[in-house]
């Protein structure tokens, strides 16, 4: 079984609405029969994603020029850290905070045209994944495939782990890996003996000994100087840009989460305040059902009460009518 095969289903299969991948995956996996039991199976096999996971699949989908300019941001913070270019990096991490931000509304947005609405914790898992996507050329590979099935993280040291993190690891191209020759697929030479190999052999004068007049490139190279290493001070010079601008991102940070606080806070009172105004309008209404309830007790006794009598009454009246027919009769 070729991966292409498998990569083509993955593709329309992690593009689908969150609810709806089950049953893709199904028919998916019911329609590859008749390419023999390996495809079939692997469709199976695919996992679902988590829902942060499968918004930026969305993104990869519907919004691939978002990721696109995440990605162009991580490469340029990489060149401006290893140039050591402090004020550009401080520029590129307000850039990226501002990205950031913007990437995490269109997940949003995108997921909830596809049906699914984004919760906070679940767009936080979102934005540390474009996070890892701009610190890591595998990790962008990795999102840029559309193919997540969970989300990603970088700590900003090590490379990004990508384990189980892509549903056909095959399709996502490892960057900067360069195929080595295989030993035995190097051609050996075959020894040579006999006069014409002596030959061969014998180097000759114009060949080995050259003029330094013949050799301009050589003599460029030497007379051109080579380029120092970092001093110490301009490394802690960029050690200390980069602590800054992520002091700065740090401030900036807790900024919002302070706003988002107090936004909270004020929440919370104004519920408070709602609850307890609908807990005196409750123990109100109960007070007046209970009031209500004994005056339903007392009427029902004074109608029972009231039935009687007027039974009563009622015998009353037929006996003094019988009795008024009976002294008619009498006196005739």
């Amino acid at each position: 079984m070729e991966d292409t095969a498998l990569t083509a289903i993955a593709l329309e299969l992690y593009a689908v609405p969150f609810d709806g991948f089950m049953a893709a995956r199904t028919a998916a996996a019911k329609a590859a029969t008749g390419s023999g039991k390996e495809l079939p199976a692997a469709v199976k096999a695919l996992p679902k994603p988590s829902v942060a996971a499968w918004a930026v699949n969305m993104m990869a989908a519907h919004e691939p020029s978002v990721l696109a300019r995440l990605a162009d941001l991580g490469q340029r913070m990489r060149a401006a850290q290893s140039s050591f270019n402090a004020g550009a990096l401080r520029e590129l991490v307000r850039e990226r905070r501002a990205l950031l931000g913007d990437a995490v509304d269109t997940a949003r947005s995108v997921a909830e045209r596809h049906g699914r609405a984004i919760s906070a914790p679940i767009a936080a898992d979102v934005e540390r994944t474009l996070g890892a996507l701009i610190a890591d050329e595998g990790a962008a590979a990795a999102v840029r495939s559309g193919l997540l099935v969970r989300t990603l993280s970088a700590d900003g040291v090590d490379t990004v782990d990508l384990d189980g993190a892509v549903a056909v690891p095959g399709a996502v191209p490892v960057p900067g890996a360069v195929a080595e020759p295989r030993a035995d697929s190097v051609p050996r030479a075959e020894p040579e003996s006999g006069p014409e190999h002596a030959q061969k052999q014998r180097p000759t004068a114009a060949v080995t000994i050259r003029p330094p007049s013949d050799q301009p490139r050589l003599k460029a190279v030497r007379e051109t100087p080579r380029r120092t290493s970092p001093t110490a001070l301009e490394k802690a010079k960029a050690v200390l840009a980069d602590a800054k601008a992520a002091e700065e991102e740090a401030a900036a940070l807790a900024t919002e989460r302070r706003d988002q606080l107090a936004e909270t806070e004020e929440e919370v009172a104004a519920l408070t305040r709602e609850t307890l105004g609908l807990r005196v309008r409750l123990k109100s209404a109960e007070e007046q059902l209970d009031t209500a309830r004994k005056g339903l007790s007392t009427a029902a006794a004074e109608a029972k009460q009231a039935a009687r009598a007027a039974e009563k009454a009622q015998r009353s009246a037929v006996l003094a009518q019988e009795r008024v027919l009976r002294l008619g009769n009498t006196r005739d």
